[in-house]
C-alpha cells in the first residue's frame, strides 16, 4: 500500500450542488389525451479548460464562499423567517463522521447562518452564476408546505449581475434585495453529501452538500460557457445510455445518485418521498478506494469491505486478485466497480437505516465492455 499524510479537517472545502428535477410531460402512443408525467434532470458539461472534473457532466453547484453565511441575509429573510431553524423544520440527525473529517453536526461559532442555510444559498448562487436560473421566493410568499419549486424569470441585465456575481459573490443577496426576494432554501430538500476520496496526493478535497429540488417545469438556461459550455435535461435512464454510449461522462458521484433518481418513475413519487420524512438521517459517504488487478473499487459505507479505520482513510487498499475473484468471495456489497472511463458496474445489497433509498445493482453486458 502507498500511505499518504492524511489532510487536517479544516482543509475541507465546504460545496454544495442541486440535483434539479422539472416536470416533464410528453404524450403517450396508447393515450395521447393523458399524457404520463415524468422527470429530467439539468446536466451541465463543464469547460474542457477547467482544473476540476474537465469536460464531465454534472449537476449545478460549487464551492461555499463567505458571502453565503453572512449576517446580512438576515435581514432579507425577516421578518418571516430567521434563527435558528429560517423555517426549515427540525435539523437532521447525521451519521457519524469517519474519523478525522469534518463533522457536519459541529455548529461554527463565527457564522450568522446554520450550515443547513448557508449550503442552500450557496447551491442557489452557484446555479445562477452557471446557468442564469434564479430559485428565488418573492419576500412576501411564505412557502407552501407540499408545493413544487419554481424558478424566477431571468432579471433585465442577465449576464451583467452573473458577472458582477462571478467577480464577488456578495452581489448575490444584493440581486435578491433588488428583486425583493429570498433564496427559496424551502425548495431544496435533504438529499446527502458526498466527499473526495483519498486517492491521489495532493488532490482538492470537497465536503459537497447534495440538495434535491423539484420544479414543476423545466426553467430557461443560460450557460455561462465559461464555466459551463452545454446543458441538457435527461431522465435518470437517458443520461444512463449516453454516459455508456461514450456521448457524456460522469464521475462516479454523479452515476450513483442517477441510479438512484431512476427508483423513481414520476415528479410527483420524488417529490413525495422527499417530502415524508426521507431524508431524516442525511448520509454523508467517503468512498474508499480498493484496487484489484483489473479495475478500481470504491467502497461506500455498508459495504463488508469498508471499514471505519484511518488506516484505509490514509491508505489506497490494493489486491493482486481480480475484481470477479473479489466479487465471489462477498455477499454484502456497497460499491461502485470501474472497469474504465464510461464502464461503471453498481453493486448494492444493503438497505439504507435513514429512510433513505439506494440505487438497484446495476451491471453493463459484458458485450458492451
Amino acid at each position: 500500500m502507498n500511505a499518504f499524510r492524511q489532510p487536517r479537517a479544516s482543509s475541507w472545502r465546504r460545496a454544495a450542488t442541486i440535483l434539479l428535477a422539472a416536470g416533464w410531460v410528453h404524450p403517450s402512443p396508447a393515450a395521447p389525451s393523458l399524457p404520463p408525467e415524468g422527470f429530467r434532470l439539468l446536466l451541465l458539461q463543464r469547460s474542457g479548460n477547467l482544473g476540476f472534473l474537465p469536460g464531465a457532466h454534472v449537476f449545478p453547484g460549487g464551492v461555499q464562499n463567505t458571502a453565503d453565511c453572512s449576517a446580512d441575509w438576515l435581514r432579507l429573510f425577516a421578518p418571516h423567517h430567521g434563527p435558528p431553524l429560517f423555517g426549515l423544520g427540525p435539523a437532521r440527525s447525521r451519521p457519524a463522521s469517519f474519523p478525522g473529517l469534518p463533522d457536519v453536526a459541529a455548529a461554527d461559532d463565527a457564522a450568522a447562518l446554520p450550515d443547513d442555510v448557508a449550503a442552500r444559498i450557496c447551491a442557489i448562487r452557484e446555479t445562477f452564476e452557471e446557468v442564469g436560473v434564479l430559485l428565488l421566493r418573492p419576500r412576501g410568499a411564505l412557502p407552501a408546505a407540499r408545493e413544487l419549486g419554481r424558478a424566477l424569470a431571468p432579471p433585465p441585465g442577465l449576464d451583467a449581475w452573473r458577472d458582477r456575481v462571478r467577480r464577488d459573490p456578495r452581489h448575490f443577496l444584493s440581486l435578491c434585495a433588488h428583486l425583493d426576494c429570498t433564496p427559496d432554501i424551502w425548495a431544496l430538500h435533504d438529499w446527502g453529501g458526498w466527499l473526495t476520496p483519498f486517492s491521489h496526493r495532493g488532490k482538492r478535497r470537497f465536503n459537497t452538500a447534495f440538495f434535491l429540488c423539484c420544479l414543476s417545469e423545466p426553467p430557461q438556461v443560460y450557460p455561462d460557457l465559461t464555466e459551463v459550455v452545454s446543458f441538457q435535461w435527461s431522465s435518470p435512464s437517458e443520461a444512463t445510455e449516453s454516459f455508456i454510449s461514450k456521448e457524456i461522462w460522469f464521475a462516479p458521484p454523479q452515476f450513483y445518485e442517477i441510479r438512484r433518481l431512476g427508483n423513481f418513475a414520476s415528479l410527483s413519487d420524488l417529490h413525495k418521498f422527499c417530502l415524508d420524512g426521507a431524508s431524516e438521517g442525511m448520509e454523508r459517504w467517503l468512498p474508499i478506494t480498493f484496487l484489484t488487478a483489473d479495475a478500481t473499487l470504491q467502497l461506500l459505507p455498508g459495504d463488508e469491505l469498508y471499514l471505519e479505520d484511518s488506516e484505509f482513510l490514509e491508505n489506497v487498499m490494493s489486491s493482486e486478485k481480480k475484481t470477479e475473484e473479489i466479487m465471489k468471495e462477498g455477499k454484502i456489497f456497497h460499491r461502485l466497480v470501474l472497469h474504465s472511463h464510461h464502464v461503471y458496474n453498481l453493486h448494492v445489497t444493503i438497505h439504507s437505516k435513514y429512510k433513505q433509498v439506494y440505487p438497484k445493482t446495476y451491471v453493463i453486458s459484458k458485450s458492451r465492455l
